[in-house]
């Protein structure tokens, strides 16, 4: 069997799965309205439901498994509430503690810095606070690890809660040449 590989560029609202029998997601988005994927495919790590941005899938497991349980590198683009300093990003980037799982938990060390202008990418159908309730600034963090919510733990606890998050970089695979809501089916991931 020849396994096919896709990257997406995951709206918001949308969860990082196919079905589902329970009851309480019936009026839930999912991933097969989007494309009309291969009996088998599976989302290679999740984006939560009011996250955006790159999202592979594959009808391998093994590439899965290889991806989300090594130490490839995620990158997002992330929209915070305030202005963010220095001191703040040297915080993230040393590791921050956050809870997971009903634990504490200390994030691994990671790359952040401040994107110099406002990254280009499509209106959210739901909107985001304007700048007339405050600052906002983007950062670009790169993780190679991936605890439920971790970006968004994460600037929250330093003050700076997540308004947006995209994810643009998957290893060496990017949201290139695709719009918000379209797959592309790729040879390899």
């Amino acid at each position: 069997m020849k396994h096919r590989h896709f990257k997406l560029f995951k709206p918001y609202g949308y969860l990082s799965q196919f079905q589902t029998n329970a009851r309480h997601e019936r009026n839930k988005k999912f991933l097969g309205e989007l494309y009309d994927f291969p009996e088998g495919t599976m989302a290679v790590g999740r984006l939560d439901k009011d996250s955006e941005g790159l999202l592979l899938l594959t009808t391998d497991g093994k590439v899965s498994y290889e991806i989300t349980s090594s130490k490839t590198d995620k990158e997002y683009y992330v929209q915070v509430d305030g202005e963010i300093t220095k001191e703040v990003i040297s915080k993230l980037e040393q590791g921050v503690v956050i809870n997971h799982q009903s634990e504490t938990y200390t994030t691994k060390p990671c790359k952040v810095f401040k994107l110099k202008s406002k990254p280009e990418f499509p209106k959210r159908l739901k909107k985001i606070r304007d700048e007339r309730h405050g600052k906002t600034s983007w950062v670009s963090i790169t993780i190679n690890e991936g605890k439920f919510r971790q970006v968004r733990k994460m600037t929250a606890k330093v003050g700076f809660p997540t308004l947006r998050l995209v994810r643009v970089r998957i290893g060496n695979m990017t949201l290139e040449g695709l719009e918000m809501g379209t797959t592309l089916e790729i040879n390899r991931i």
